[in-house]
């Protein structure tokens, strides 16, 4: 690589980052409708493999993801929503049988003192959150209908996302070919390897990862209805979301789970029952999901998951927690390369 296409890397590298940083808040449908392309763009090749046209086959993806997300939206937002306020709810009664029963055997167990917690002003300061949060969510559905811009901007934002995945996955391949003819010659090879072993990464992240989380979330929510525990769906789906990092959702779940189990059916057999619904479930995820859906190839430990996500968040907002995690992984591409590079290089090697 000369020295010119290091500088012409440099400013794309950094014109990117100043157009993330301005301007977020735009493209993040753009992002999400990124990733919708990405990820359906595989189903599409095969189904041309089977003799359909390209645009059939991206019309019959794109009506598959739609169905599964207005389902998503009509039957699992709404009962999420219900199991959330039904806990806001109970939060009282809660508090009353932590300070009645837990609270004085983990004083003398643990010798705390009495006054470090103040159950009763927890439970008021967390009702009183979510009753102004569910204040202010009203006000804003109401000054949001009464605000032609907002609603415009809304729906704009609500159309584009499936409108942009749609014509991304319609010429995917052909915006790879044609990033690929623009490279310079010298450096085609090289970046082209480069980009498998990232896709490689990107697609165990993105479609393998996100895959385990979706099966943990249902075998916790199904395995804990199955035993009658309030709350089932919102612990499960907790779980399954925590599971990006390893053992923070079994850890997340678990706890939530088994202080709803304590509170619902006191200590007996449904604590038994909880802690083998996650067994069943940590054994799953390490015996068949993750090694079939995801395999070693991310290769991210779970303190730069944390970091990645941290940094994206501060840095750049919501955008920045969608495009973090992808992004670490394409970097540890690039160091491993440059670890590589190094272990051959004279530096190393020198006497």
């Amino acid at each position: 690589m000369t020295n010119q296409q290091r500088w012409m890397l440099l400013a794309v590298v950094v014109s990117a980052g100043l157009v993330v940083h301005f301007l977020g808040p735009v493209l993040a449908p753009f992002i999400i409708s990124m990733v919708l392309a990405y990820l359906g763009d595989p189903l599409a090749d095969r189904l041309e493999e089977l003799g359909l046209s390209r645009t059939l086959s991206v019309t019959t993806v794109f009506m598959v993801v739609l169905v599964v997300f207005v389902l998503v939206i009509l039957v699992v937002v709404p009962l999420l929503f219900q199991q959330i306020k039904a806990v806001i709810q109970l939060l009282p009664v809660w508090e009353i049988w932590l300070r009645t029963h837990i609270w004085p055997w983990a004083q003398q167990a643990f010798n705390i003192d009495p006054n470090l917690f103040n159950f009763s002003e927890i439970a008021k300061n967390l009702a009183s959150e979510w009753q102004q949060a569910s204040i202010t969510l009203a006000k804003l559905g109401g000054s949001f209908t009464r605000s032609s811009i907002a609603l415009a901007g809304f729906m704009v934002n609500l159309f584009l996302v499936p409108v942009v995945t749609f014509y991304l996955l319609r010429d995917w391949d052909t915006m790879v070919y044609s990033l690929r003819t623009v490279l310079p010659r010298n450096i085609e090879p090289v970046v082209v390897t480069l980009s498998r072993e990232c896709d490689d990464v990107l697609a165990a992240f993105l479609k393998g990862q996100l895959m385990v989380m979706l099966a943990l979330s249902i075998i916790y929510s199904a395995g804990l209805s199955l035993i009658g525990l309030k709350f089932a769906v919102l612990i499960g789906l907790l779980a399954g979301l925590f599971s990006i990092i390893p053992y923070m959702g079994f850890i997340v779940g678990f706890i939530a789970a088994l202080l709803v189990a304590l509170f619902q059916f006191g200590i007996g057999w449904t604590i038994g029952s909880v802690a083998l619904v996650f067994a069943v479930g940590q054994a799953l995820e390490g015996w068949i999901l993750t090694p079939y859906l995801v395999g070693d190839r991310i290769g991210l430990h779970p303190v730069a998951v944390i970091f990645a996500l941290m940094a994206g968040g501060q840095l750049f907002g919501f955008v920045g927690m969608l495009i973090a995690l992808p992004l670490a992984a394409i970097i540890m591409v690039l160091l491993r390369h440059l670890h590589r590079n190094y272990r051959e290089s004279t530096l190393y090697h020198a006497d």
